[in-house]
């Protein structure tokens, strides 16, 4: 058989389908013509897993496709085929002690110990990717003239199976961002299908901003207390905009640890750092075409505000370990309960950036300035927590327990108003909801309100400092600093004292 007609004819078959099964069984039969043959397999060496993967056979029966299933082998079987198969470019084991390797092989693939294995190395990129095996029942069938023949055709044989990782890996790729964008799917769709509570009411003027912005490209910023729904307003935004039928990826910036905020926000490239054993996607590639919602934006450290100025500026960016940059298409939305323009002239945040976010701000008012959104909160958490508890007819709220609810301050806003009726189903069990202590505090749940008198309630010691600063300020008429200035009659350093009504969330300067 001539060398050329050989190749040709190889090639044709080998690389004639992206079914691998089909490919090698058609390469089988040729090969069946010319030289002895039961079985022919390839396999993917993975020096790292200490195994070689079979990844698909052909006998007389068909083709099949066996998956990657590993084959775990020996160290010193492992250091064998990296260095000696390499050098020589094939093997030929003719007997069944020629080699371990012709044991190992024999056992994993259920055949008679007196089988011949030829194995050929295929090489990509100078790099040993693994081989094109062939086996015959009996000892002493392969001769130098069937290597010599079979070596001419290593090249298409290797692109064959190159092309098979790769597309074996694109469509595992595709499969997972399928099931990525069912998941940001189902997640927003589970933050965004129910109502936004107070859209006529309390949050009506919030609502009535996010409609303006939603179908803008412009950076949100989001301002108020902890559980105030940030993100439920975030993902409104996304919802109302041109790009809902594109990715919603969150992130909490104060949850990511200081030394893995570029790997999670930007990507790494495999082996950019200890433990990174393979290429990582991060938020913002995964956000491309969607939006990208940064919670907690306050916690992001300064270098890394600095490289998401960069982003923000270029929309591109670069993975930990490449130099290659990738460009982005996303719209930011971040949030925080901080006071930004404070931590900016104490340097803890980059003016640059905060300007940059800080396009359309957009507050949200606490619970306690929006009672009138309590009684549908209520009745809201009360029948979704009812659902998840298996309660088929979740109690209803009476009157008396209504009234609780409106007289309490709720520091927590409406995460503490969603963990409070949770608490009183799991208690109650299907009896009314009726006024009573708090199951996780035992304290009554009633509250005074700021400004409310009432000798007959014992107010923690926040509680009546809160009360006293804010009687104070409105003799001083809110002024803080100077002459008859609040801090001059409290006897305290005017800085010592905004910082305790931050605390103690009291507005003050414009906020007031």
């Amino acid at each position: 058989m001539d060398d050329t007609d050989f190749f040709r004819q190889v090639t044709l078959r080998i690389c004639g389908s992206l079914n691998i099964e089909k490919a090698l069984f058609d390469t089988y039969e040729y090969l069946c013509r010319l030289m002895p043959v039961d079985e022919v397999s390839y396999t993917h060496f993975v020096p790292d897993m200490g195994a070689i993967q079979f990844v698909a056979c052909a006998t007389k029966e068909g083709g099949r496709n066996l998956g990657l299933t590993p084959m775990p082998m020996p160290r010193s079987l492992v250091e064998w085929m990296k260095q000696d198969i390499p050098v020589k470019g094939y093997y030929v084991l003719n007997h069944p002690n020629d080699h371990p390797l012709s044991r190992v092989l024999t056992q994993f693939r259920g055949m008679d110990e007196n089988t011949s294995i030829l194995v050929l190395r295929l090489l990509m990129e100078n790099k040993f990717l693994g081989s094109f095996n062939m086996a015959c029942a009996g000892t002493g069938r392969y001769t130098g003239a069937h290597t010599k023949l079979l070596s001419a055709a290593k090249e298409p044989l290797a692109i064959a199976l190159s092309n098979h990782l790769k597309h074996r890996e694109v469509i595992a790729l595709k499969e997972l961002k399928e099931q990525d964008n069912q998941y940001l799917k189902s997640e927003l769709n589970r933050r965004v299908s129910n109502t936004i509570i107070g859209d006529d009411f309390g949050l009506k003027g919030v609502m009535t901003q996010v409609r303006q912005v939603a179908g803008e490209k412009s950076p949100v910023l989001l301002l108020g207390e902890t559980g105030t729904g940030k993100e439920v307003i975030a993902a409104a935004l996304h919802n109302l905009s041109s790009r809902s039928t594109g990715p919603f990826v969150t992130i909490n910036c104060g949850a990511i640890p200081e030394g893995l905020v570029d790997s999670e926000l930007f990507g790494h490239e495999k082996g950019a750092f200890t433990g990174a054993v393979s290429r990582y996607r991060g938020r913002f590639e995964r956000a491309h075409k969607g939006t990208i919602f940064l919670d907690e934006i306050g916690e992001l450290p300064l270098q890394a505000q600095v490289r998401l100025l960069r982003v923000l500026q270029e929309h591109r960016i670069e993975r930990v370990g490449s130099t290659q940059t990738i460009k982005v298409d996303n719209r930011v939305i971040a949030a925080t309960h901080r006071d930004l323009e404070d931590m900016a002239s104490k340097g803890t945040f980059r003016q640059d950036l905060l300007y940059r976010l800080k396009v359309f701000p957009i507050r949200l008012p606490p619970l306690r300035d929006r009672p009138s959104d309590i009684p549908a909160l209520a009745q809201h958490f009360l029948q979704k927590k009812g659902q998840e508890l298996g309660m088929g007819h979740p109690p209803k709220i009476g009157q008396d327990f209504l009234n609780q609810l409106l007289s309490y301050h709720w520091p927590g806003n409406v995460r503490e108003l969603e963990n409070f009726i949770e608490r009183k189903l799991i208690v109650n069990r299907g009896a009314a909801m009726l006024p009573g202590k708090d199951p996780d505090t035992q304290k009554d749940l009633t509250c005074v309100q700021p400004g409310q008198d009432d000798d007959r309630v014992l107010l923690s010691l926040d509680q009546a400092i809160k009360r006293h600063i804010e009687k104070a300020m409105e003799l001083c008429g809110g002024r803080i600093e100077g002459r008859d200035g609040l801090a001059e009659r409290l006897d305290i350093k005017p800085n010592t004292l905004r910082a305790r009504m931050k605390k103690l969330d009291i507005p003050f300067g414009r906020k007031r």
